[in-house]
C-alpha cells in the first residue's frame, strides 16, 4: 500500500512539474526571419502567429500596416479552421470512447 501512495505522490509532482512547463512554454516568445531579415515574424509558445514585419523596400506604397495586419488575420482564420477539422476529426476517431471532456488528441 505503500507503494501505491508513494507512486501517487510523484504522479502529483510530475504533473505540477508538466503544468509549470506549459505555462512557462506559453509564456515563450520567439522570433524567426527570411529574406536577410526583409521578412519577420513573432509566434508565442503555442504557435499563435503575434506579430510580422515586412521592410518597406519590398513595396512600391508605404502602406505596409495594412497588409502587415491581414497576414496575421489569415493565419489566425487558417489556424483555427485547421484545430477546428482536426476537432472534428478526432471527435469521429474517439466516437463512443470514455474520454473527458476538454481533453485534446493528439498530445
Amino acid at each position: 500500500m505503500r507503494d501505491i501512495m508513494g507512486m501517487m505522490g510523484k504522479v502529483k509532482e510530475m504533473q505540477a512539474k508538466m503544468e509549470k512547463m506549459q505555462e512557462e512554454i506559453a509564456a515563450l516568445e520567439v522570433s524567426g526571419s527570411s529574406g536577410g531579415g526583409l521578412v519577420s515574424v513573432t509566434l508565442d509558445g503555442k504557435g499563435n502567429l503575434k506579430g510580422l514585419k515586412i521592410d518597406p523596400s519590398l513595396f512600391k506604397e508605404d502602406d505596409v500596416e495594412i497588409l502587415e495586419d491581414l497576414i496575421v488575420a489569415a493565419h489566425k482564420d487558417a489556424k483555427d479552421k485547421a484545430e477546428a477539422e482536426a476537432a472534428e476529426k478526432t471527435k469521429a476517431l474517439t466516437a463512443g470512447l470514455p474520454i473527458p471532456p476538454g481533453f485534446k488528441l493528439p498530445f
